[in-house]
């Protein structure tokens, strides 16, 4: 059976976890899927076949970067080998190298930020500043994309790539929610950036999506679901339905995480 890597799922703690659900789903005017409960997860992994999830959280304030991160270290902790966690930073805290070295040493693997919730321009002097503290140590998972906003237009990622060429970035939503032409334009061939899969496919044809996997290539792209917007069983029922080859398939269900995560190293 074909293992599953889901790179893209928020949590929240069970007592405010439908509340923050329901404010990501007013954001973004569409009816959430689930609560962002850590149990309806698993239950939802299960039933899609997902073998392995990353979670995360996203810090609205510096004063939540280090509960987040502590609840997320946590999560994990209580869930090994299904889990994997990301922890968060806000460029607008004063204390981000602390903050990195809490990261690294509670076990998380990697940084989510999302410039449109956090309010920051992704090629701002803070964000820069935040990048530069962070360095090549973890790597980047970024919401990307708003045709409302210019937060995380791509062309500002394409500047931060080109300031920081040695940072690892996850350009989530295909580099560009609701923008998705203009990203891969612009990203197809960016170095050291990948790309995940979530929060696009509902929006466009399949053959559409096959073509925008493929100019990226597979080897740089992620599977991921957005829960808990998107359902994970039909999401992965999409993703299968798109003309990619069993080694392509294979590389963005699995292998390009298990190589960018060392996921053997965790096992």
């Amino acid at each position: 059976m074909q293992k599953i890597f889901d790179v893209h799922c928020h949590i929240y703690p069970e007592k405010i976890a439908q509340k923050a659900s329901d404010a990501i789903g007013n954001f973004y005017g569409v009816k959430m899927c689930f609560d962002g409960g850590l149990e309806s997860l698993e239950t939802e992994l299960d039933k899609a076949g997902t073998t392995v999830a990353a979670v995360h959280s996203v810090a609205t304030s510096p004063r939540q970067v280090s509960s987040i991160n502590r609840f997320i270290a946590s999560s994990v902790s209580e869930n090994p080998g299904r889990f994997i966690g990301m922890g968060t930073l806000h460029p607008l805290s004063e204390h981000i190298e602390d903050e990195v070295e809490e990261i690294i040493s509670l076990g998380l693997a990697g940084i989510k930020i999302h410039p449109d919730f956090q309010k920051f321009e992704l090629d701002s002097k803070e964000a820069f500043n935040m990048f530069e503290i962070v360095g090549d140590r973890l790597p980047f998972l970024i919401h990307m994309g708003d045709k409302r906003y210019t937060f995380s237009a791509p062309s500002k990622l394409k500047t931060v790539m080109k300031r920081f060429p040695g940072l690892r970035v996850i350009g989530a939503h295909l580099g560009g929610w609701s923008i998705w032409d203009e990203a891969v334009k612009e990203l197809w061939d960016v170095e050291n950036l990948t790309v995940d899969c979530s929060s696009s496919l509902f929006a466009m044809s399949e053959k559409r999506a096959t073509e925008i996997i493929k100019m990226y290539t597979a080897d740089r792209v992620f599977y991921g679901t957005d829960y808990p917007m998107w359902d994970p069983a039909k999401e992965i029922e999409r993703f299968n339905a798109l003309d990619l080859s069993d080694d392509e398939r294979k590389k963005i269900l699995w292998d390009n995480a298990e190589r960018y995560f060392d996921l053997k190293a965790q096992a």
